[in-house]
């Protein structure tokens, strides 16, 4: 489990994240939606120790975030920002062993390999796992920086935007894959995510926040309501059931 505890973060004297606390529970995914500039990137990144926190809390199975040496964190958590720049030119398959940085120290052995190709074959970038990262469209360099989070093997997965380049197609795709990671395979996934509807269908916990801070967190049931979404997104947003699944119909 992550535990996070009145985290806050301030910029330019501007409080982006305000006295967040919340529960990450494992094997579930959990998504944090909400409006631009809600926090939730930031949030996210406190919570990997990307970005320093001014106030608060953030525990891992526990320990306290300060207590956890690099080398052991990045065997037990993994992040996908939304911007990945690389200056040397590599292959996919380059790309993905990167992945295996914390256990290998850049010398992969016959195992590290292997979650390389379970990752690559995961994402279906076995045809292009030799081209290069600048020959690639957005969503398939997109996937390709996916496979590497996913060769990290870590117990818990966090991902920013992961849909961002990402055709219809592809997006569900994606969100199949994380979610049999988590059925299967025990995984526990945070995603920030802008598509609600990608976030009902998906997801097991979802928090929704405004302005850093937290409205509420709950099930999809408690979320996709449409009083609390007209409160998080300040408009009307009908929800129909389709299928089983709460749809929000925002597009009219």
């Amino acid at each position: 489990m992550i535990e996070v505890k009145q985290v806050s973060k301030q910029y330019g004297g501007r409080p982006v994240v305000d006295n967040v606390s919340l529960q990450i529970e494992k094997g579930k995914i959990t998504s944090f939606i909400g409006p631009n500039g809600a926090g939730k990137s930031t949030l996210l990144s406190m919570i990997s120790r990307l970005v320093p926190r001014d106030a608060g809390e953030v525990h891992i199975e526990g320990r306290e975030l300060k207590q956890w040496k690099s080398p052991e964190l990045a065997k037990k958590i993994s992040i996908l920002k939304q911007t990945n720049h690389i200056n040397i030119r590599l292959t996919v398959r380059d790309l993905v062993s990167f992945g295996r940085f914390p256990y290998s120290q850049g010398k992969l052995n016959k195992e590290d390999w292997g979650y390389v190709d379970e990752a690559i074959r995961y994402m279906e970038l076995g045809e292009i796992e030799n081209k290069y990262i600048d020959q690639l469209s957005g969503g398939q360099r997109q996937r390709a920086f996916i496979a590497m989070v996913l060769a990290q093997d870590t117990e818990y997965i966090l991902l920013d935007e992961p849909l961002n380049n990402l055709d219809m197609k592809h997006s569900v795709q994606i969100m199949k894959v994380l979610r049999r990671l988590v059925d299967e395979l025990g995984k526990t996934i945070v995603i920030v995510i802008h598509d609600i509807n990608f976030a009902s269908c998906y997801s097991d916990t979802i928090v929704a926040l405004k302005d850093g801070r937290v409205v509420k967190e709950g099930s999809v049931d408690e979320i996709i309501d449409e009083q609390l979404l007209h409160e998080v997104y300040e408009m009307n947003i009908p929800i129909q059931e389709i299928g089983g699944s709460k749809i929000c119909v925002y597009f009219r």
